[in-house]
C-alpha cells in the first residue's frame, strides 16, 4: 500500500529529484505544490493544508511551544545562508559600522517567523557588541505593505520594543531615512535600482562569513521540512523514509555541482568564477556543504536556538533533538 503525501515548498535544486519523480520515499506517494514562504506559511500554520512543508525554522520552533504543537520536523534544511550580505542601512543614518546600529530603528518583514531577522540580531549582538534590545523593530512588508501575522498562534517577544508600520513599506521608509537599517531575505527594491541613498552595512561581507564559518562552524539555517503531526503519528515509518528520499535528491544536486564535467559546472551556467567559488567552499567546508541531519549541524541548531529563547520567542531553550522525529536523530 502506498501513502499519498503532498509536499508544499520552492523548487529548490536540492529537492528537484523528488518533486520531478526521479527519487521517490519508499512506500509514499509524493505530490509537489511549489508555494513562496509568503504564500506557504501562512496555508501551513493556520490550516495545515499540506501534510508536509517547507516551513521557517523561528515559526516550527515558535509552534514547539504550543499545547499540542502540530508539526514534527525532520533535519532537512531547505534555505540556509550566511546572513550578514543582506543588512541594508540609510545614507541619512550614517552608520559606518556594526556598532552604529545600538539605538537606532531596525526594519524586518514579520514579528514572528523571520528567520532573515532573527539570525542577524543574534550575530551582531555575539560578534559585533550591538544587543538585541538596543534598537526598536518596524515590521512590515519590504516592497509592498503588509498586516500583522494575525495566522501566528503563539506569543509575541516582551523584550524588543516593536511597531508596526501599517501600510507603508520598508524599503520606502529606508529609502527616505525614516528607518535606519533592514534586516531581510527580500531584496528591497531602492537597492535594485541601485538608489544612492541605500546602502550595505557590511559592503565585502565574504570574507567576514568565511572567517565566522572556521570559528564556529555555524552555516545558518533559514528552512526546514515538517509532517503533519496528525499524519506522522499514524505512519511513523513516514519520517525516515522521507528524510532518506531528501538525502538522496540532495545528492543527486550536490553531484551536479562536483561531478558535472569533472566539478567544471561553469560550462553550463552563466556564472563568471563559479568553479573557483566551487572549490573555495570545498577546501572551507568539506566534501558536503549543504548536511542535513542533527550531528553536523549541532552548532547550528544550538546557536538558532539560544537566539529564539534570548529574542523571547519560546520560553525555554530547546535542545537539538527536541526538534525531531525521533527515527531520524540518529543518522
Amino acid at each position: 500500500m502506498t501513502l499519498d503525501l503532498t509536499f508544499a515548498s520552492q523548487n529548490y535544486d536540492r529537492v528537484r529529484a523528488l518533486t520531478e519523480g526521479r527519487i521517490a520515499p519508499e512506500g509514499i506517494a509524493l505530490k509537489h505544490i511549489e508555494l513562496p514562504p509568503w504564500f506557504l506559511f501562512p496555508r501551513m500554520i493556520r490550516d495545515r493544508e499540506f501534510e508536509l512543508s517547507e516551513l521557517g525554522l523561528t515559526l516550527y520552533v515558535g509552534t514547539l511551544g504550543l499545547e499540542k504543537p502540530p508539526f514534527v520536523a525532520i533535519p532537512v534544511f531547505l534555505s540556509r545562508t550566511f546572513r550578514r550580505s543582506q543588512i541594508y542601512v540609510s545614507a541619512a543614518s550614517n552608520i559606518r559600522e556594526p556598532k552604529g546600529l545600538i539605538g537606532k530603528r531596525i526594519g524586518e518583514a514579520s514579528l514572528h517567523g523571520h528567520d532573515a531577522a532573527v539570525w542577524p540580531r543574534g550575530i551582531m549582538a555575539d560578534e559585533h557588541g550591538v544587543p538585541f534590545d538596543s534598537c526598536t523593530y518596524y515590521v512590515g512588508g519590504v516592497n509592498s505593505p503588509s498586516r500583522p501575522s494575525e495566522w501566528v498562534p503563539f506569543r509575541s517577544p516582551t523584550n524588543m520594543r516593536v511597531e508596526h508600520i501599517g501600510e507603508r513599506t520598508l524599503d520606502a521608509m529606508l529609502e527616505a531615512g525614516e528607518i535606519d537599517a533592514l534586516y531581510t531575505a527580500i531584496t528591497p527594491k531602492s537597492w535594485v535600482n541601485r538608489s544612492p541613498k541605500v546602502r550595505l552595512l557590511f559592503e565585502d561581507a565574504e570574507p567576514l562569513e568565511r572567517d565566522y564559518f572556521r570559528r564556529t562552524g555555524v552555516f545558518p539555517i533559514m528552512h526546514l521540512v515538517v509532517i503533519r503531526r496528525d499524519v506522522y503519528e499514524a505512519n511513523r515509518w513516514v519520517a525516515r523514509a522521507l528524510y532518506d528520499a531528501f538525502k538522496q535528491a540532495k545528492q543527486e544536486a550536490h553531484d551536479l555541482y562536483y561531478k558535472t564535467y569533472g566539478g567544471r559546472i561553469h560550462l553550463l551556467l552563466m556564472i563568471p568564477l563559479l568553479t573557483e567559488l566551487i572549490e573555495a567552499n570545498h577546501k572551507m567546508m568539506g566534501d558536503d556543504p549543504w548536511p542535513y541531519g542533527v550531528a553536523p549541524n549541532r552548532a547550528t541548531l544550538e546557536t538558532f536556538l539560544r537566539y529564539h529563547h534570548e529574542q523571547g520567542f519560546s520560553q525555554r531553550r530547546f535542545a537539538p533533538e527536541e526538534l525531531f522525529a525521533p527515527e531520524t536523530v540518529d543518522d
